[in-house]
């Protein structure tokens, strides 16, 4: 372990403004069991993987890990296809990785998504020469508020979770960093409100307020 700090983010909805994406996905792939997800459900289940959420949603139309992982394959391959047509990076990404790295901050990805989607995300961003590390949902067994996803990315990454900040926009993330040991940003975005990130350590409106100055003051009050 190492005491360079670092830099956790999820992916969807702090990388990129991915929830028209994720919810016309869902509601394709609702479809084809019969249901519908509603924005309610949509919602609270942010943070999950898919197979999760799947599972939990629809057990009587969904019976088998087979159907589950058939279900699974084609929502996200429907996300794919949306994402990859219109890329919508988040507001002020680009400037504040590249600060991060210029100020010697270790970077990754903690994310519930399978790796087809947080390969694609990452080739938009940049590439491995700006993530450290990249954890995603077929790396964990149990998804958020589960502190499994955060504390692998701290450990390819070779720093203490004491040293890492992880940057969220859902309760679930949040919960997860606080139970990994981690100081972090809650990020309002489509669908989060202020109120319900308040457990973060800091809530900001965009990307554009994050500099390395507020994560080096960020760790050193939450340390104290």
């Amino acid at each position: 372990m190492n005491d360079r700090p670092a830099v956790i983010f999820d992916m969807d909805g702090v990388l990129v403004d991915s929830y028209q994406a994720h919810y016309q996905s869902w509601q394709r792939a609702a479809a084809t069991v019969g249901r519908n997800m509603s924005p309610e459900e949509f919602n609270a289940t942010f943070g999950r993987t898919s197979r999760e959420i799947i599972a939990t949603l629809w057990p009587d139309a969904v019976t088998s890990e087979a159907d589950i992982a058939r279900l699974d394959a084609l929502k996200e391959a429907a996300y794919r296809e949306i994402l990859a047509a219109d890329f919508p990076a988040m507001p002020g990404v680009q400037p504040l990785l590249q600060s991060l790295r210029a100020a010697g901050f270790a970077l990754a990805i903690g994310s519930s998504g399978p790796p087809e989607n947080v390969a694609l995300v990452v080739d938009r961003l940049g590439g491995r020469a700006v993530f450290d590390a990249v954890v995603n949902g077929m790396d964990v067994r149990r998804g958020k508020p589960d502190p499994q996803v955060f504390l692998l990315a701290a450990e390819r990454l070779g720093v203490p979770p004491k040293r890492c900040v992880v940057v969220e926009d859902a309760p679930l993330g949040i919960a997860a960093a606080k139970a990994a040991g981690m100081a972090s940003v809650g990020l309002v975005s489509t669908g989060r409100t202020r109120e319900a990130l308040a457990a973060a350590d800091l809530v900001v409106d965009s990307l554009v307020e994050l500099t390395p100055v507020v994560f080096h003051e960020l760790l050193q009050r939450v340390r104290q």
